[in-house]
């Protein structure tokens, strides 16, 4: 069997041993390690690789930035900060209509400026709005759908896990990545108000139980609205922290690993005078905290190992002269690359897609003359809709478990979360189409 062969048959392996139930980052080493093995027939050498990608792997600075964010967007989910950037959102939205939809997505997207996990922004806003939106009318497979679709935000706009994983395996800089997600996050979050508002005004049937939004009509006169100090005493705090980590990030004054650590201060401060970090949840914390890290790290070290062995198979030079005498072209192969990430979404979760396909698309793609930054940020959208599409969704499943209401299915949550799928397929699209969307700020 040539190299090549052996490569292809090793990445099958590496997709059957995934879908199994193989954790990633065991499945990657194994089959890393059997690849450098049979490719040179030297077993030491297998195991000087293993041994050189575990301690190159996370030995750089930048890696800090992992934890450190975590640590930050953590310590904001329990201030309350969701809640309060909602309820604001929602006393100066809510008179529009599809306004609490609105206010969903206002608030996720200023949530995703200090969070950069989607799971965290659907699990905080399912308990927050989609309680108040039924209440006042709203179906609640369309106010869930909102909550699960406006959530991958959470890994667009910067600061954001996604961008960081791939700006390590990529090797170009998070500060890059993270300035070229501000735009494309933007658009998205307005894309998906624009569809709301059509949707109000062109479908209300979608959006609304009817006979609920006019009972919660009557009641709707006495609602207190929120006055301008109670207004600066819920946002100003989250607004100070965004302006401090992501101003000094692009003004160039704090790398992103210090930025991270500027963060996640600010964080415990914003905790503490908000009184809402006691022992218990400080411990929790930082538990969570070196949870997520340590299995992000030990993704990368597997990712390492892996991404050496497709190089000595020589793997992404082989498809990438297939693809090149197929004709492709570098849009035939954008198309057919993200075809198969979109494809991946259904069965896998995003960072194991992104430790799969980067080191293998990354070559291919500089080759036919796609920036890396630009072509990151279209990989990190289609990644995110895999969150959003059946059978795998994990957001979907975050909201349904975190709801706990046995009158909203699952099914019912994909059907409301479909709308939202279109508009990051137009983004997704408008982005290819337009690198200057990613290139812009950088």
């Amino acid at each position: 069997m040539t190299d090549l062969g052996l490569g292809l048959t090793l990445i099958a392996l590496l997709f059957v041993l995934v879908i199994m139930g193989l954790h990633i980052a065991v499945a990657l080493m194994s089959v890393a390690f059997v690849g450098v093995w049979l490719v040179r027939d030297n077993i030491d050498l297998a195991f000087n690789l293993m041994y050189i990608a575990a301690y190159n792997g996370i030995s750089n600075y930048i890696f800090a930035t992992i934890p450190l964010f975590v640590l930050m967007g953590l310590l904001v989910s329990i201030s309350n900060v969701g809640r309060d950037t909602f309820d604001v959102a929602a006393s100066l939205l809510r008179r529009i209509s599809g306004g609490l939809g609105i206010a969903t997505v206002s608030a996720n997207t200023v949530f995703a400026a200090v969070t950069g996990v989607s799971i965290a922004s659907a699990a905080v806003f399912t308990k927050v709005a989609v309680p108040e939106m039924a209440r006042l009318g709203y179906n609640k497979a369309f106010a869930a759908g909102t909550v699960a679709g406006s959530s991958v935000l959470g890994m667009m706009i910067p600061p954001s896990l996604l961008l960081i994983v791939y700006g390590i395996l990529a090797e170009v800089s998070i500060g890059h990545m993270f300035l070229a997600g501000v735009l494309p996050g933007l658009l998205l979050a307005v894309n998906f108000v624009i569809m709301i508002l059509l949707l109000a005004r062109f479908a209300p049937n979608l959006v609304y139980n009817m006979a609920e939004k006019l009972k919660a009509a009557h009641g709707r006169e006495a609602e207190r609205v929120m006055g301008l100090g109670e207004i600066c005493v819920k946002l100003v705090p989250i607004l100070l922290l965004v302006a401090l980590v992501l101003g000094g990030l692009y003004s160039g004054f704090f790398t992103p690993t210090e930025a991270g650590g500027v963060g996640a201060f600010g964080a415990l401060v914003l905790a503490l005078a908000r009184r809402s970090l006691n022992a218990s949840r400080a411990w929790q914390v930082l538990w969570e905290t070196g949870s997520v890290a340590v299995g992000i790290l030990i993704l990368l070290i597997a990712a390492s190992f892996y991404s050496r062995m497709l190089a000595m198979v020589g793997m992404p030079a082989e498809i990438a002269m297939f693809v090149q005498d197929a004709g492709f072209g570098p849009y035939g192969f954008l198309l057919i690359y993200v075809i198969i990430v979109l494809l991946l979404g259904m069965i896998l979760d995003s960072t194991s897609i992104l430790l799969i396909m980067t080191p293998i698309a990354v070559p291919i793609a500089q080759d036919f003359g796609f920036h890396l930054v630009h072509f990151g940020i279209i990989t990190v959208i289609a990644v995110e809709i895999g969150l959003l599409t059946p059978p795998f969704g994990i957001s979907i499943y975050t909201v349904k478990s975190t709801l706990n209401d046995p009158n909203v299915s699952v099914e019912s949550i994909f059907v409301g979360v479909l709308p939202f799928v279109a508009i990051m397929l137009v983004t997704l699209i408008m982005v290819a189409t337009f690198p200057l969307l990613t290139l812009a700020l950088i």
